[in-house]
């Protein structure tokens, strides 16, 4: 494989930045994760990192160096991050429970695969137009038909990870990259500020994606003035080519069947709580993973 990434987060006119992103990578697959902790609730930094964390922990449990099933690994570990926020809140006794969106993608080949929950965003861009990007859990994206008369909160989100309730999430089909093609991942920091048209107009400027992403944060904090929302998203080019003597983005060509990296795992809270993640949750989410592979397994047969 080989791509640019840049991964900025900004933050704004907040008390604290509860955003957190991060990339991982073998030889033959990459994982990009974004969380936006929420406010409103306690310790959204704490939820944002733990939904980090646990995706990352089972991605290179299962990337070796590829993930087998693409969609059951991701529906496994959005649900395992939810339990490990309830964990951690059961563990402290919290009256509230912190909460997170999220938003993960799995490119493995040429092929990139979604998921997300709540109404932090992915959008993909190809050839300066809007290919296509997620509709969030909101009553604003998908108002309810018998929702009345009553007076709703449009940017009052349906679900997230940590609530009581049990999760609501999409998984994308897989869309087949070309070359060029840009994915973002981004925090309601950024579209909440900027247009749709916006975005694109500035992530297919035909800067390096080192460039556009920072220039789009800094557009989505001076639009969001004094009280800006925190800033936080993650950009990638696929197959971008090498300059003449300068090799601009990712290659994993020269990286062995063995080898993970990550930037997630840096930053970490200092609170000892996160240390470790519950090794029991994860292994029922690991065998849950091998289940729904035989089970797609056995309808293909």
């Amino acid at each position: 494989m080989k791509f640019s990434v840049f991964q900025v987060s900004r933050k704004g006119g907040r008390l604290k930045n509860e955003d957190r992103m991060g990339y991982c990578y073998t030889r033959e697959s990459g994982l990009f994760v974004l969380a936006d902790g929420m406010g409103g609730h306690p310790e959204g930094e704490v939820a944002a990192q733990l939904a980090l964390q646990t995706i990352a922990a089972l991605y290179q449990r299962e990337a070796r160096p590829i993930v087998k099933d693409v969609k059951a690994f991701l529906t496994a570990s959005v649900m395992a991050a939810h339990q490990q926020i309830m964990r951690y809140a059961g563990n402290k006794a919290m009256l509230d429970t912190p909460r997170t969106t999220v938003v993960a993608a799995v490119i493995q080949g040429n092929t990139a695969t979604w998921i997300h929950c709540g109404d932090s965003r992915l959008y993909v861009i190809r050839d300066g137009e809007l290919l296509t990007r997620t509709r969030d859990h909101s009553h604003a994206e998908r108002p309810r038909a018998n929702a009345g008369s009553e007076p709703v909160n449009r940017n009052l989100l349906l679900t997230c990870l940590g609530s009581p309730t049990t999760p609501l999430f999409d998984v994308s089909a897989p869309l087949l990259l070309q070359r060029g093609d840009r994915v973002m991942l981004c925090s309601d920091g950024v579209w909440g500020v900027l247009d749709d048209s916006v975005i694109v107009h500035i992530l297919s400027s035909g800067k390096p994606v080192s460039d556009s992403a920072p220039d789009l944060a800094e557009m989505a904090l001076r639009n969001g003035g004094t009280h800006s929302d925190n800033v936080t998203l993650i950009a990638l080019e696929w197959e971008t080519p090498d300059e003449p003597g300068q090799q601009r983005g990712v290659s994993t060509d020269s990286i062995s069947d063995g080898v993970f990296a990550s930037t997630i795992q840096a930053g970490m809270p200092s609170d000892s709580e996160l240390d470790d993640l519950d090794d029991d949750a994860i292994e029922r989410s690991i065998a849950e993973i091998n289940e729904a592979i035989k089970r797609s397994a056995a309808r293909k047969a």
